[in-house]
């Protein structure tokens, strides 16, 4: 059985795809990261729970403070990516799943009253969400450069706050020269899949 989705769009977004090092200059704008976000919305996640909040970093400020937070070999990509987003999970996300979910409303209550289970669920649900967010770079036909090589608590005090948790940073544009490392190796399918 083969897949629907065409081959070029296969490759787009899995086969061709790589975690770009280096970018061009051309800058990625507030409508590119709309229809990413708008596309990827439609990802699923538990109780629709959508806890993924993304910070778009763009001033030179605010650069300079993340790239302060990013391991020694992450500096230089991100104090040069056009865009850098820090991608975290919100634990107050329960408060919105009466709109989310209103097939269950007292889910908020029923499941998420405690703050463990909401940070479990909302590290888990935002990491999902996270990997649509790549793919839908991918889609706009830029790339990704997602890391975490980072200080995620000096990420957290200087871009967040208690209530959200730093799962990664993206940098985000057009592959510059040499973006690539090469290709490394995958998991063949039984190696992965096992059938009871």
């Amino acid at each position: 059985m083969s897949l629907v989705l065409d081959p070029a769009a296969q490759d787009l977004l899995f086969r061709e795809a790589r975690t770009a090092n280096t970018f061009t200059d051309e800058p990625v704008t507030e409508e590119q990261v709309q229809a990413i976000y708008d596309l990827v919305k439609y990802g699923p996640t538990a109780f629709n729970q959508t806890p993924l909040r993304i910070t778009l970093v763009r001033s030179a400020e605010a650069r300079e403070r993340l790239v302060q937070r990013m391991s020694e070999g992450n500096q230089a990509k991100t104090a040069s990516a056009p865009l850098v987003a820090i991608l975290s999970a919100d634990n107050e996300f329960h408060e919105d799943l009466p709109t989310l979910f209103p097939a269950f409303p007292q889910a908020k209550d029923v499941f998420f009253s405690e703050r463990p289970a909401r940070e479990n669920a909302a590290g888990m649900n935002a990491a999902l969400q996270a990997a649509y967010f790549i793919v839908g770079i991918r889609a706009a036909g830029l790339a990704a450069g997602p890391m975490t090589g980072f200080d995620f608590e000096g990420v957290r005090k200087e871009f967040l706050d208690d209530d959200h948790t730093p799962l990664m940073v993206v940098n985000i544009g057009r592959p510059g020269a040499d973006a690539w490392y090469p290709r490394s190796p995958r998991l063949d399918f039984d190696q992965v899949v096992t059938t009871v």
